[in-house]
Protein backbone atom coordinates (compact mmCIF):
# COMPACT_ATOMS: atom_id res chain seq x y z
CA UNK A 1 0.00 0.00 0.00
CA UNK A 2 1.32 3.46 -0.78
CA UNK A 3 0.36 6.84 0.34
CA UNK A 4 -1.30 9.06 -2.45
CA UNK A 5 -1.90 12.64 -1.37
CA UNK A 6 -3.41 11.76 2.31
CA UNK A 7 -0.26 13.51 3.14
CA UNK A 8 -1.49 16.55 2.91
CA UNK A 9 -5.20 15.63 2.91
CA UNK A 10 -4.61 14.47 6.68
CA UNK A 11 -1.46 16.74 7.92
CA UNK A 12 -4.08 19.10 10.06
CA UNK A 13 -5.65 15.64 12.13
CA UNK A 14 -3.84 14.16 15.02
CA UNK A 15 -4.58 10.32 16.20
CA UNK A 16 -4.25 9.97 19.70
CA UNK A 17 -3.98 6.76 21.64
CA UNK A 18 -5.03 6.99 24.78
CA UNK A 19 -3.54 4.94 28.23
CA UNK A 20 -3.29 1.62 26.09
CA UNK A 21 -0.51 0.74 28.38
CA UNK A 22 -0.18 -2.94 30.20
CA UNK A 23 -1.51 -2.12 33.53
CA UNK A 24 -4.95 -0.11 31.92
CA UNK A 25 -5.27 -3.22 29.24
CA UNK A 26 -4.61 -6.22 31.25
CA UNK A 27 -2.74 -5.20 34.88
CA UNK A 28 -4.45 -4.90 37.96
CA UNK A 29 -6.29 -1.50 36.83
CA UNK A 30 -7.01 -3.36 33.58
CA UNK A 31 -10.33 -1.98 32.29
CA UNK A 32 -12.74 -4.76 31.15
CA UNK A 33 -13.40 -3.69 27.67
CA UNK A 34 -9.69 -3.07 26.95
CA UNK A 35 -8.29 -5.84 25.49
CA UNK A 36 -10.92 -6.63 23.21
CA UNK A 37 -10.25 -2.76 21.38
CA UNK A 38 -6.30 -3.36 20.87
CA UNK A 39 -6.34 -4.87 17.38
CA UNK A 40 -8.39 -1.89 16.58
CA UNK A 41 -6.32 0.35 17.99
CA UNK A 42 -3.49 -1.19 15.94
CA UNK A 43 -5.26 -0.89 13.01
CA UNK A 44 -6.24 2.68 13.45
CA UNK A 45 -2.29 3.32 14.28
CA UNK A 46 -1.68 1.70 11.27
CA UNK A 47 -3.91 3.62 9.37
CA UNK A 48 -2.84 7.14 10.29
CA UNK A 49 0.82 6.42 9.75
CA UNK A 50 -0.31 5.44 5.68
CA UNK A 51 -2.24 8.61 5.42
CA UNK A 52 0.04 11.10 7.18
CA UNK A 53 -1.63 11.55 10.42
CA UNK A 54 -0.09 12.69 13.14
CA UNK A 55 0.34 9.82 16.04
CA UNK A 56 0.47 10.72 19.17
CA UNK A 57 0.71 8.27 22.35
CA UNK A 58 -0.77 9.67 25.93
CA UNK A 59 0.27 7.55 28.66
CA UNK A 60 0.81 7.81 32.76
CA UNK A 61 4.07 7.29 33.82
CA UNK A 62 3.75 7.83 37.48
CA UNK A 63 6.78 9.16 39.53
CA UNK A 64 7.72 5.74 41.71
CA UNK A 65 6.94 7.69 45.15
CA UNK A 66 3.37 8.85 44.15
CA UNK A 67 4.19 12.12 44.29
CA UNK A 68 2.71 13.18 41.08
CA UNK A 69 -0.58 10.90 41.27
CA UNK A 70 -4.10 12.34 41.96
CA UNK A 71 -5.21 12.90 45.68
CA UNK A 72 -8.25 10.08 45.71
CA UNK A 73 -5.35 7.58 44.66
CA UNK A 74 -3.04 8.36 46.83
CA UNK A 75 -3.62 5.62 49.56
CA UNK A 76 -4.11 3.24 46.90
CA UNK A 77 -0.65 3.66 45.22
CA UNK A 78 1.71 2.21 47.76
CA UNK A 79 0.14 -1.23 47.18
CA UNK A 80 -0.18 -1.26 43.35
CA UNK A 81 2.23 0.91 41.90
CA UNK A 82 -0.20 1.54 38.68
CA UNK A 83 1.67 2.61 35.28
CA UNK A 84 4.83 3.42 37.87
CA UNK A 85 7.61 5.04 35.35
CA UNK A 86 9.97 2.48 33.77
CA UNK A 87 7.40 -0.46 35.06
CA UNK A 88 6.77 -3.04 33.03
CA UNK A 89 2.93 -2.21 33.87
CA UNK A 90 3.72 0.87 31.72
CA UNK A 91 4.70 -0.23 28.85
CA UNK A 92 2.35 -0.37 25.59
CA UNK A 93 0.70 -3.57 25.32
CA UNK A 94 1.60 -5.62 22.94
CA UNK A 95 1.27 -4.45 19.06
CA UNK A 96 1.12 -0.88 19.77
CA UNK A 97 4.65 0.67 19.27
CA UNK A 98 5.76 3.90 19.48
CA UNK A 99 7.92 4.93 16.28
CA UNK A 100 10.06 7.72 15.05
CA UNK A 101 7.99 10.16 13.59
CA UNK A 102 5.10 9.45 16.39
CA UNK A 103 4.91 12.07 19.46
CA UNK A 104 4.51 10.94 23.02
CA UNK A 105 3.14 12.90 25.88
CA UNK A 106 3.33 11.83 29.93
CA UNK A 107 -0.07 13.08 31.51
CA UNK A 108 -0.89 12.78 34.95
CA UNK A 109 -4.40 13.47 35.28
CA UNK A 110 -7.45 11.93 33.31
CA UNK A 111 -7.20 15.01 30.26
CA UNK A 112 -4.07 15.23 28.87
CA UNK A 113 -4.35 18.59 28.82
CA UNK A 114 -3.63 19.76 32.10
CA UNK A 115 -0.29 20.52 33.00
CA UNK A 116 0.90 19.33 29.52
CA UNK A 117 2.28 20.87 26.44
CA UNK A 118 -0.12 19.10 24.20
CA UNK A 119 -2.03 22.36 23.38
CA UNK A 120 0.89 24.11 22.14
CA UNK A 121 2.33 21.11 20.49
CA UNK A 122 -0.63 20.67 18.39
CA UNK A 123 -0.78 24.37 17.17
CA UNK A 124 2.90 24.39 16.46
CA UNK A 125 1.91 21.58 14.26
CA UNK A 126 -1.02 22.86 12.52
CA UNK A 127 -3.47 20.39 14.40
CA UNK A 128 -7.62 21.30 13.65
CA UNK A 129 -9.21 17.79 13.99
CA UNK A 130 -8.48 15.06 16.14
CA UNK A 131 -9.12 10.88 16.04
CA UNK A 132 -9.10 9.54 19.86
CA UNK A 133 -9.21 6.01 20.71
CA UNK A 134 -8.02 4.45 23.67
CA UNK A 135 -8.94 4.32 27.37
CA UNK A 136 -11.32 4.77 29.28
CA UNK A 137 -14.21 6.50 27.96
CA UNK A 138 -15.94 8.10 31.02
CA UNK A 139 -12.43 9.33 32.66
CA UNK A 140 -9.33 9.85 30.15
CA UNK A 141 -11.25 10.01 26.87
CA UNK A 142 -14.34 12.21 28.12
CA UNK A 143 -12.25 14.83 29.98
CA UNK A 144 -9.89 15.16 27.20
CA UNK A 145 -12.64 15.15 24.29
CA UNK A 146 -14.48 17.80 26.67
CA UNK A 147 -11.61 19.71 26.87
CA UNK A 148 -10.91 19.52 23.39
CA UNK A 149 -14.17 21.01 22.28
CA UNK A 150 -13.74 23.33 24.72
CA UNK A 151 -10.49 25.12 23.33
CA UNK A 152 -12.18 24.79 19.94
CA UNK A 153 -11.11 22.35 18.29
CA UNK A 154 -12.47 22.26 14.75
CA UNK A 155 -13.42 18.74 14.15
CA UNK A 156 -13.03 15.72 17.42
CA UNK A 157 -13.80 12.15 16.53
CA UNK A 158 -13.48 9.10 19.13
CA UNK A 159 -13.55 5.65 16.98
CA UNK A 160 -16.59 4.06 18.80
CA UNK A 161 -15.08 0.59 18.70
CA UNK A 162 -11.30 1.47 19.16
CA UNK A 163 -12.05 2.84 23.02
CA UNK A 164 -13.56 1.10 26.06
CA UNK A 165 -15.11 1.12 29.14
CA UNK A 166 -16.04 -1.01 32.16
CA UNK A 167 -19.36 -1.97 30.65
CA UNK A 168 -20.41 -1.46 27.05
CA UNK A 169 -22.88 0.37 29.08
CA UNK A 170 -21.39 2.62 30.69
CA UNK A 171 -19.18 2.99 26.98
CA UNK A 172 -22.23 3.71 25.14
CA UNK A 173 -23.80 6.71 28.11
CA UNK A 174 -20.72 8.44 27.30
CA UNK A 175 -20.19 8.39 23.24
CA UNK A 176 -23.71 9.51 23.42
CA UNK A 177 -22.92 12.07 25.75
CA UNK A 178 -19.64 13.50 23.35
CA UNK A 179 -22.27 13.28 20.46
CA UNK A 180 -24.55 15.94 22.08
CA UNK A 181 -21.36 18.41 22.27
CA UNK A 182 -20.94 17.81 18.86
CA UNK A 183 -18.54 15.23 18.49
CA UNK A 184 -18.03 12.49 15.87
CA UNK A 185 -18.49 8.78 16.76
CA UNK A 186 -17.66 6.83 14.01
CA UNK A 187 -16.96 2.76 13.96
CA UNK A 188 -13.14 2.04 13.47
CA UNK A 189 -14.81 0.66 9.59
CA UNK A 190 -16.36 3.46 9.00
CA UNK A 191 -13.43 5.64 9.59
CA UNK A 192 -11.40 3.89 7.74
CA UNK A 193 -13.84 4.00 5.16
CA UNK A 194 -13.16 7.63 5.14
CA UNK A 195 -9.76 7.65 4.65
CA UNK A 196 -9.25 4.51 2.03
CA UNK A 197 -9.63 7.20 -1.25
CA UNK A 198 -6.19 8.16 -0.40
CA UNK A 199 -4.03 4.62 0.11
CA UNK A 200 -4.01 2.49 -3.02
Amino acid sequence: MALEDGGSKWKNVALLVIDMQKDFISGPVKVKGGETIVPNVIKAVQIARKCGIHVVWVVREIDPLGRDVELFRRQFYDKTKVASKGSVGAELVDGLIIEENDYKLVKTRFTAFLNTHLHSYLHANGITDWVINGVQTPNCIRQTVFDAVSLDYKHVSVITDATAAATPDVHTANIFDMKNIGVVTPTLEEWCQSTEKFIS
